[in-house]
C-alpha cells in the first residue's frame, strides 16, 4: 500500500522520535537535555561504551556519530527491528492515535491531484515573479525598493507582482493547459455572484506561502491601491492551504534555529515584510501567522522548533491585546521546558522599521529583554491597577487563582501559584507596613471589647503567635534566597558539589533536580550542569570545573560563596574536606532543604484556602485553617533552629582529603 505524503507527514508530527528511539534505548543522562528535545544513548546500531548516537525532537531524525546511521521514525523501525515500511507506519500511527487510511483507489487519485495543484501554484509563482520585472511591475518594484528590500532578498522570498487585470493569471494558466478546476482548487481564480471566475489577487505584491516541505501552497498579496477594500489579502482555504495550521518562513526559520546563529530560538513576529525585513537583516529565524491572531495550531508549530519561541509584539495598544491573547493561548498548555516569552517593541514602531536604518541591533536589544509569560500576566493584571484596601486586594488575588487555574500541568501550574503568591506579597506589604500600627491598635480595641466573652484574648494570642512566627519566617532561609545574598543552606549545596563534583555521579538525578530560589544560584547550575554533561567521569574534577566556571563569568560568585561559607565554618562544603564528611553534610543540608520547600508549599496552599474560606464567610474553616497554618509556622522556626544546630556538622572531625579512615 503506498502512503501519502501528508499521512506520513501527520503521523511523523504528532510522535516525537525520542519516544520511539526510546523504547529500545536507554538514554545518557549527562549528555541528554530533555527541555530541548535533546537526547544521546549508546548506538543500538553498533557496539559502544560512550554515548555517540544522536536524537533531535525538533528535526525528527537520529545520527551516529561512530557509525553514521541516520534517519527519521519510520527508518530506526524498518533497520533496527528489520520491520516492513507498512509495518513501521502502523506502529507510528498507533502511538499518534491516527487510524491507518484504507485502501482506496479515490485517494490515490487525489493524492495525484494534489500534486498537480502544486504544480499549477509553482506556474503561478512564477508568473507572478516574471511581472513583478516587467513595466507593469514598476510600482511594485519601487514600493520594495523604498521598504529597503535587496534584489537578492526578493528573490530569496520569491517576491511577484499580480498584474490589475481580471484574467491575466488566468489566461497564462490556461495557455500551459492548466484546467479552470485546477485553479480553482488553488484559489486562483473566483467567481463572487458571476458566471465567468476571474483572478483572486489583482494589483498586489504577491508573498508565496511555503509548506513545511517548502513547496508553494498558498499567496499573500499587498493591495498597491490605498482604495482596495483589503490592504492584505490571503488564498483562501484549499486542499493545500489551511491557514490556521501554517507559519509564513516556518522551514527557513526551523533551519536556522536549527543551525549556531539560531542558538535554538525561534521569534514570531506579525507580518510578512517584518519576517523579510529581519531576514536581510541576518536575524533568518522568524515566522508570521498568517493576518490572524496565534492560534493553538501554530503554537504546536513553535514547539516543535523550540521550547521557548519569542512572540514579539508591538507596544501600541493593538499589539499589547495581541500578546494577552497570546498568553491566555498558551497558558494551560506550558509545561516544564515549554513555555513562551514576549517582546515589546517601542510604541509605534515594528521590526521593519527598527532594522531599516540601524540593522539588527535595535531589535536584538529588544529580544534581550523578552519578558516571561508569568511578567506578562502579572504586568497586566497588577499593573495599572490601585490595591489600596482588601477588597481590591482580595479582588486581584482571586483573579490571579483562576487565571493560573487553566494550567494542566500540575507541577508548572503550582510553581506558577508559588510565584503569584511571592509576588502579591511584595505588592502588599508596603501597605501592610504604612497602616500597620493603626491596624494593630483598632484590632486590639475590638479584642477588649470582646474580651468578656473569653474568645478576644485568644485570638490575640493566636496573632500575636502567627505574626511572631511570620516575622521570623521572612527572615529565615526560606526566605532569604529571593534577595540578592543566596541563603547558607543554598550556598552550602551549590559550593559542595563545586568542590566535591565527583558527588555529581553517586546521586544525580536527585541532585540536578534542585530548584534553588537564588537566581545567582540558578543560573551557577545550569552551568555546572551542563559542563558536568560534557565532560564524563573521572575527568570531571573540580579544577576544571572551576576553570570552566570562571570563563562563564561566575568567578566572583565563587569566591563570595566561598567566603560566605568561611566565615560560617562549614568545612564540609570546601575543597579540603574528605568525601565522606562533604557527602554527609551534603545529605543534611539537602534534607533541610527538602523540608523547608516542603512547609513553604504548604503554607502558600494554607494561605490560598484562608483566602478562598474568607470569600466563602465560613467562619468555622477559617479558624481552623489559622491553626494548620501556625503549626506550620511554628515548625518552621523549629526546623530553623534545628539548622542552627546541625550546620555545625563537621567542624569537629576536621578530616580532611586522604585523611578518610586514619
Amino acid at each position: 500500500m503506498r502512503f501519502s505524503n501528508t499521512f506520513l507527514d501527520e503521523i511523523r508530527d504528532r510522535v516525537l522520535i525520542s519516544d520511539v528511539i526510546g523504547r529500545r534505548v536507554t538514554w545518557d543522562r549527562r549528555k541528554t537535555n530533555v527541555p530541548r528535545g535533546d537526547y544521546w544513548a549508546c548506538c543500538p546500531f553498533h557496539g559502544e561504551k560512550s554515548p555517540s548516537f544522536h536524537c533531535e525532537d525538533r528535526k525528527g531524525r537520529y545520527h551516529c556519530f561512530g557509525c553514521g546511521v541516520t534517519g527519521d521514525h519510520f527508518r530506526f523501525l524498518t533497520e533496527l527491528e528489520g520491520l516492513s515500511f507498512p509495518e513501521a507506519v502502523q506502529q507510528i500511527a498507533d502511538m499518534a492515535g491516527v487510524p491507518m487510511p484504507v485502501a482506496d483507489p479515490m485517494e490515490a487519485k487525489r493524492e495525484k491531484e494534489r500534486t498537480s495543484l502544486l504544480d499549477v501554484m509553482e506556474m503561478a509563482t512564477q508568473f507572478f515573479q516574471d511581472q513583478l520585472q516587467t513595466a507593469n511591475g514598476a510600482r511594485a518594484r519601487a514600493y520594495l525598493r523604498d521598504r529597503g528590500l535587496s534584489g537578492r532578498t526578493i528573490e530569496t522570498f520569491r517576491l511577484g507582482y499580480s498584474p490589475d487585470s481580471r484574467n491575466a493569471l488566468k489566461e497564462h494558466l490556461a495557455s500551459k493547459g492548466v484546467l479552470k478546476e485546477q485553479m480553482e482548487a488553488c484559489g486562483l481564480v473566483v467567481h463572487e455572484n458571476v458566471p465567468v471566475s476571474y483572478d483572486r489577487f489583482r494589483d498586489r505584491i504577491m508573498f508565496p506561502i511555503l509548506s513545511s516541505r517548502e513547496k508553494v501552497i498558498a499567496f499573500g498579496g499587498r493591495a498597491m491601491s490605498p482604495d482596495a477594500p483589503a490592504k492584505y489579502l490571503n488564498s483562501n482555504e484549499t486542499e493545500l492551504f489551511h491557514k490556521g495550521n501554517v507559519l509564513y518562513n516556518f522551514a527557513r526559520a526551523r533551519r536556522a534555529a536549527q543551525g549556531a546563529d539560531g542558538a535554538g530560538t525561534i521569534i514570531a513576529v506579525e507580518g510578512y515584510m517584518d519576517v523579510i525585513a529581519l531576514h536581510q537583516a541576518g536575524i533568518e529565524n522568524a515566522v508570521a501567522p498568517l493576518g490572524t491572531a496565534l492560534t493553538e495550531s501554530q503554537l504546536d508549530l513553535l514547539w516543535k522548533m523550540t521550547p521557548e519561541p519569542v512572540l514579539c509584539f508591538d507596544g501600541d495598544g493593538a499589539g499589547m491585546r495581541a500578546a494577552n491573547r497570546a498568553a491566555d493561548l498558551a497558558l494551560p498548555h506550558i509545561k516544564p521546558g515549554r513555555t513562551v516569552r514576549f517582546a515589546l517593541l517601542p510604541d509605534g514602531k515594528d521590526p521593519d522599521d527598527l532594522v531599516r536604518h540601524d540593522g539588527r541591533t535595535p531589535f536584538d536589544k529588544v529580544m534581550a529583554q523578552a519578558k516571561p509569560l508569568a511578567d506578562l500576566l502579572w504586568a497586566r493584571e497588577a499593573g495599572s491597577g490601585t490595591f489600596e484596601t482588601p477588597e481590591a486586594r482580595a479582588e486581584l488575588e482571586a483573579r490571579l487563582r483562576r487565571i493560573v487555574s487553566v494550567i494542566v500541568d500540575e507541577d508548572v501550574r503550582r510553581h506558577y501559584q508559588q510565584s503569584m503568591r511571592e509576588r502579591l506579597n511584595g505588592l502588599f506589604q508596603p501597605q501592610f507596613q504604612r497602616g500597620g500600627n493603626q491596624q494593630a491598635r483598632g484590632f486590639s480595641r475590638e479584642g477588649n471589647a470582646r474580651s468578656s466573652g473569653g474568645r478576644g484574648g485568644q485570638g490575640r494570642d493566636r496573632a500575636a503567635v502567627s505574626t511572631t512566627a511570620s516575622d521570623r519566617l521572612t527572615r529565615s532561609a526560606m526566605i532569604k534566597g529571593h534577595q540578592d545574598v543566596p541563603s547558607l543552606r543554598e550556598s552550602v549545596l551549590a559550593l559542595t558539589i563545586v568542590n566535591h563534583p565527583l558527588l555529581l555521579q553517586d546521586e544525580y538525578d536527585e541532585i540536578a533536580a534542585i530548584d534553588y530560589e537564588s537566581r545567582e544560584l540558578q543560573r551557577l547550575w545550569s552551568a555546572v550542569l551542563g559542563i558536568a554533561a560534557a565532560i564524563v567521569g573521572p575527568q570531571l574534577t573540580r579544577e576544571r570545573l572551576v576553570e570552566q566556571l570562571e570563563e562563564q563569568e561566575f568567578g566572583a560568585l565563587l569566591k563570595g560563596l566561598e567566603q560566605q561559607i568561611r566565615n560560617a565554618r562549614l568545612w564540609t562544603a570546601t575543597e579540603v574536606a574528605a568525601m565522606e564528611d562533604a557527602r554527609e553534610g551534603y545529605r543534611q543540608a539537602l534534607a533541610l532543604h527538602k523540608r523547608s520547600k516542603a512547609l513553604r508549599w504548604h503554607k502558600i496552599e494554607l494561605e490560598g484556602a484562608i483566602a478562598e474560606a474568607t470569600e466563602d464567610g465560613d467562619g468555622e474553616l477559617i479558624e481552623q485553617l489559622m491553626r494548620a497554618l501556625q503549626e506550620v509556622q511554628l515548625e518552621a522556626v523549629r526546623l530553623e533552629n534545628q539548622e542552627a544546630i546541625i550546620d555545625g556538622f563537621g567542624v569537629l572531625s576536621g578530616r580532611v582529603k586522604g585523611a578518610a579512615g586514619k
